[in-house]
């Protein structure tokens, strides 16, 4: 599974580690992510990420 970066902060969303403490269970693509999910270092949205 592919890796992500956040353009506004550089924080990368690992699909191996997910995002648990905002709902996003280890594993789960970031593909799979619900659309109303935010970078949880500086609250941009799924848009504003770029495959890394």
């Amino acid at each position: 599974m592919d890796k992500y970066v956040c353009d506004a902060c550089g924080y990368v969303y690992d699909p191996a580690e997910g995002d648990p403490d905002n709902g996003v269970a280890p594993g789960t693509s970031f593909e799979n992510v619900p659309d109303d999910w935010v970078c949880p270092l500086c609250g941009v949205g799924k848009d504003m990420f770029s495959l890394e």
